[in-house]
């Protein structure tokens, strides 16, 4: 019988977030596949466990994958753990469990810390409607065809971004995006010097101006306003009721499918019908 993949989300910053579970999932595993083993060494510390630990990360996916696969069909149980938060989630850990899910290997995610939930949680902007781009390619142009893409997007966006990057990236959101546009920077969360600047995109560039910034850093942007939607006039309306009329409809049915179409009063639209004639 093959085994189990636990993804075991690990704190972001703070050891005391690590789950009873998530430390109970840790001890009872086989087998511990880290995307740095030194730094998963140190949360084992913390807990008191001497597991065994493979390295699994983005350049060693493909042989270490099988590996682990491997031992999965052979009935042992593994942990996925990243260096902080929740594996597979803009981590190399979602090849992991498409290899595990095409091979018929159960895969069990737990609860637990993540950085963009968190930062989204405390940013002050508009919560029911997101989307999480992740990290933003490293070429400038690459980038910014990303950015330009998202420059109607409504809802609020997410992005994470390393601090020798960040005032390119700022700069770069403040011409697509406008230097009104609300956003907030959330800098090392959980730990100690945890930071978040509720800002505009025209300020947090010069705030960081000549500054070199220290920690991890996730963006909050707000979403763009709305479009609104350019009702057709009712001279319009009345055209296309007479077309449907020309095309055979009875002007009651061609008032019904107009209006419906357009998104006016049927009985306003019927009213202006019968006047005009």
């Amino acid at each position: 019988m093959a085994g189990t993949l636990y993804l075991v989300p690990t704190p972001i910053g703070n050891l005391g977030d690590i789950s009873r579970r998530a430390a109970q999932v840790l001890e009872a595993v086989d087998l511990i596949a880290a995307e740095d083993t030194r730094v998963t060494l140190k949360l084992l510390n913390h807990l008191g466990l001497k597991k065994p630990l493979v390295s699994y990360y983005r350049h060693n996916t493909d042989q270490a994958g099988e590996q682990i696969v491997e031992r999965l069909l052979a009935g042992e149980d593994v942990a996925l753990v990243t260096d902080a938060g929740t594996p597979a989630v803009s981590d190399p850990g979602e090849d992991l469990v498409a290899l595990c899910a095409g091979r018929g290997v159960e895969v069990t995610a737990l609860p637990g810390p993540c950085a963009l939930v968190t930062a989204l949680s405390v940013s002050g902007l508009p919560t029911g409607r997101f989307t999480f781009e992740g990290f933003l390619p490293m070429n400038r142009k690459n980038r910014r065809a990303q950015l330009e893409g998202l420059a109607a997007e409504e809802r609020t966006m997410i992005f994470y971004e390393a601090p020798h990057k960040l005032l390119a990236t700022l700069a770069d959101l403040r011409e697509i995006f406008g230097a009104d546009r609300r956003v907030a920077l959330c800098r090392e969360l959980t730990k100690l010097h945890e930071e978040i600047l509720r800002t505009t995109l025209g300020e947090a560039v010069e705030h960081y101006q000549g500054e070199s910034p220290r920690g991890e850093f996730v963006l909050v942007l707000e979403g763009a306003e709305p479009q609104k939607e350019e009702r057709a006039s009712l001279e319009e309306a009345l055209e296309r009721v007479e077309a449907l009329c020309g095309q055979g409809l009875s002007r009651k049915d061609a008032v019904k499918e107009t209006a419906k179409a357009l998104g006016l009063s049927r009985n306003e639209l019927y009213a202006a019908a019968v006047k005009r004639d």
